[in-house]
């Protein structure tokens, strides 16, 4: 990757988001672009879990104070979280994850081991207080908006339950045109990767610690994917499978996380009624897809200079009159794609030459250019962004390919076959 595809230098010119004082370090605001990206990675990640199995719920931001310490937050976590609140007689605190509240929505009423595995999704805003010299664009910020679920299982499922989520997370890699530099086995450190460690950073519990990193290990020996073990990575309560990535001055990072639980389960007193009418306690698996939004977004400026993937792109097809006298005729264009769910805008003559406007437009998937031939027939002249030409093509046919194209998702702008009533595709 280019340096110069630094998103925080890129970001901004792109428009995609800024910060001000006022509102704070590491709490960027989005603008329409930027906005427009973030809301198309989330509904790509609500589709995928929809059609994996996963049920989607909103949970509040706010926690009582006990919440946190029950689910061990408290006492190991507290020095990433903001101070709490007095409310009263009560405090509470803005939460540094989501899972404490996915419990509390699993043990809201009695479950069959017929329900199981249940998976729990939800786009939640989380907090995090980290330090003024860690944060940097999108990448490290305080209020964070996390792809997160949670999967409640058996013991039995609770392999091939990370292993869905392990494959959910390559597809989306693919479709998102993105890459891991590495999968990482994520441990507790101090006495071997055991979690008895002497700073208080795990839960101390052997026995949890070696049955989760076994069946992560499973996972990942299964999936034939090279992974490293690394100590001193894990999450307080179990380890995890990290997805990382390195940014253009080769940072590295972790995006995707999948995580083995059996700590929280006992905490919050889980249960189902198994097939013998008895109670057990499940496995919770934790996993994020893409992460944070915002460090996926950045993740994406930086991969792709700007250039998304053309349902990711903030602008997918600019239509450019040649003349004033064509300009009716692109308005029109213009109104039936977002008719049909394409965001087009129009670059008339007013806004330069012909050449200034497609150079303006670099970053657009698709350009469709009108001249008075064009205008008289019908078709447009097609520019892609990668610098192909697949000439004149009725209009008609050229919104049905783009909306083909970004309901496939992935990173192709266009299929090699002919174009019905169309001249050089």
């Amino acid at each position: 990757m280019n340096t110069a595809h630094d998103h925080r230098r890129l970001g901004r010119e792109l428009g995609l988001f800024d910060t001000d004082p006022l509102i704070g370090a590491g709490l960027p605001y989005w603008l329409p672009d930027g906005a427009v990206v973030r809301h198309a990675l989330e509904e790509y990640v609500r589709e995928a879990e929809r059609a994996a199995g996963y049920r989607h719920v909103y949970s509040p931001v706010l926690g009582k104070r006990e919440l946190y310490e029950l689910s061990g937050h408290w006492s190991h976590y507290s020095d990433d979280m903001f101070p709490p609140m007095r409310l009263g007689a009560e405090e509470v605190v803005l939460r540094p994850g989501l899972c404490p509240h996915h419990a509390l929505i699993y043990r809201s009423r009695s479950r069959s081991y017929r329900e199981l595995p249940l998976r729990i999704a939800e786009l939640g805003g989380m907090y995090r207080s980290e330090p003024s010299g860690a944060l940097g664009g999108l990448t490290r910020v305080r209020a964070i908006q996390l792809n997160d679920a949670h999967v409640f299982c058996t013991l039995e499922q609770a392999a091939g339950e990370a292993r869905a989520a392990l494959d959910l997370i390559r597809r989306a890699y693919a479709d998102l045109g993105i890459r891991a530099a590495r999968y990482r086995l994520s441990l507790p450190g101090g006495n071997g990767g055991s979690g008895a460690d002497r700073g208080g950073k795990y839960v101390a519990d052997p026995e949890l610690w070696r049955r989760a990193t076994a069946l992560l290990r499973e996972v990942l020996d299964g999936s034939g994917l090279p992974y490293e073990a690394a100590e001193g990575e894990a999450a307080f309560y179990g380890p995890k499978i990290d997805v990382q990535i390195t940014d253009p001055a080769g940072r590295e990072a972790t995006l995707s996380t999948v995580q083995i639980d059996f700590h929280q389960p006992e905490r919050f007193g889980l249960h189902y009624v198994g097939a013998d009418g008895a109670k057990h306690r499940p496995v919770m698996v934790h996993r994020s897809v893409v992460g944070s939004v915002e460090r996926a977004v950045a993740h994406l400026v930086e991969e792709h200079g700007g250039a998304f993937p053309a349902w990711l792109a903030p602008v997918q097809l600019v239509v450019l009159p040649v003349a004033g006298a064509q300009a009716d005729r692109a308005e029109e264009v213009v109104r039936q794609a977002r008719a049909r769910g394409l965001r087009a805008e129009l670059a008339g003559p007013e806004q330069g030459s012909l050449a200034a406007r497609i150079r303006a437009a670099r970053l657009v998937p698709y350009q469709a250019v009108l001249g008075r031939r064009e205008a008289g027939g019908g078709l447009v002249a097609v520019r892609l962004r990668d610098g192909r030409r697949p000439g004149a093509v009725p209009v008609a046919e050229l919104l049905r390919r783009i909306g083909e194209r970004v309901a496939a998702r992935g990173t192709g702008l266009w299929d090699t076959g002919p174009v019905p009533g169309g001249r050089g595709a």
